[in-house]
Protein backbone atom coordinates (compact mmCIF):
# COMPACT_ATOMS: atom_id res chain seq x y z
CA UNK A 1 0.00 0.00 0.00
CA UNK A 2 3.03 2.62 0.89
CA UNK A 3 4.20 2.00 -2.78
CA UNK A 4 0.32 2.87 -3.89
CA UNK A 5 -0.35 5.86 -1.82
CA UNK A 6 3.26 6.89 -3.38
CA UNK A 7 2.58 6.71 -6.86
CA UNK A 8 -0.75 9.18 -6.85
CA UNK A 9 0.70 11.28 -4.61
CA UNK A 10 3.73 11.80 -6.68
CA UNK A 11 2.07 13.83 -9.68
CA UNK A 12 -0.03 15.81 -7.18
CA UNK A 13 3.39 17.09 -5.63
CA UNK A 14 4.38 17.83 -8.70
CA UNK A 15 1.80 19.63 -9.66
CA UNK A 16 1.40 21.92 -6.10
CA UNK A 17 5.36 22.88 -6.63
CA UNK A 18 4.70 23.71 -10.09
CA UNK A 19 1.87 26.09 -8.84
CA UNK A 20 4.05 27.28 -6.26
CA UNK A 21 6.83 28.25 -8.45
CA UNK A 22 4.61 29.87 -10.69
CA UNK A 23 3.38 31.98 -8.48
CA UNK A 24 6.46 32.91 -7.15
CA UNK A 25 7.75 34.15 -10.37
CA UNK A 26 9.19 37.79 -10.54
CA UNK A 27 7.94 38.45 -14.34
CA UNK A 28 4.65 40.92 -14.45
CA UNK A 29 2.29 40.67 -17.11
CA UNK A 30 1.60 44.16 -17.86
CA UNK A 31 -1.35 45.32 -20.32
CA UNK A 32 -1.14 46.74 -23.39
CA UNK A 33 -1.73 50.30 -21.97
CA UNK A 34 0.76 49.61 -19.45
CA UNK A 35 3.26 48.37 -21.92
CA UNK A 36 2.64 52.02 -23.95
CA UNK A 37 2.93 53.94 -20.76
CA UNK A 38 6.17 52.51 -19.94
CA UNK A 39 7.75 53.03 -22.97
CA UNK A 40 6.74 56.31 -23.39
CA UNK A 41 8.61 56.61 -20.11
CA UNK A 42 11.45 54.78 -20.63
CA UNK A 43 13.47 53.80 -23.88
CA UNK A 44 15.06 50.63 -21.96
CA UNK A 45 13.06 50.17 -19.11
CA UNK A 46 14.96 48.13 -16.12
CA UNK A 47 12.16 46.67 -13.22
CA UNK A 48 15.49 45.93 -11.30
CA UNK A 49 16.27 49.73 -10.32
CA UNK A 50 13.91 51.11 -7.97
CA UNK A 51 13.50 54.44 -9.02
CA UNK A 52 12.19 53.66 -12.86
CA UNK A 53 10.11 50.33 -10.96
CA UNK A 54 8.24 52.78 -8.78
CA UNK A 55 8.31 55.22 -11.03
CA UNK A 56 6.28 53.38 -13.56
CA UNK A 57 4.13 51.39 -10.86
CA UNK A 58 3.22 55.43 -9.61
CA UNK A 59 2.43 56.44 -13.37
CA UNK A 60 1.42 53.82 -15.19
CA UNK A 61 -0.22 51.12 -12.62
CA UNK A 62 -1.79 54.39 -10.93
CA UNK A 63 -0.33 53.03 -7.24
CA UNK A 64 1.28 55.37 -4.35
CA UNK A 65 4.50 55.67 -3.24
CA UNK A 66 4.43 53.49 -0.20
CA UNK A 67 2.46 49.96 -2.11
CA UNK A 68 4.87 50.79 -5.34
CA UNK A 69 8.12 50.74 -2.82
CA UNK A 70 7.10 47.81 -1.52
CA UNK A 71 5.52 45.92 -4.39
CA UNK A 72 8.97 46.25 -6.66
CA UNK A 73 11.44 45.71 -3.47
CA UNK A 74 9.43 42.13 -3.11
CA UNK A 75 10.02 41.65 -6.45
CA UNK A 76 13.80 42.16 -6.25
CA UNK A 77 14.47 46.32 -7.51
CA UNK A 78 17.19 47.85 -5.08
Amino acid sequence: MGERALQWRSPISLIVLALGLASCSQEIEYSEQQRVCIAQRYASYDARQLNQCVDVCKACMKGNIVTCNTSCKLRGAS
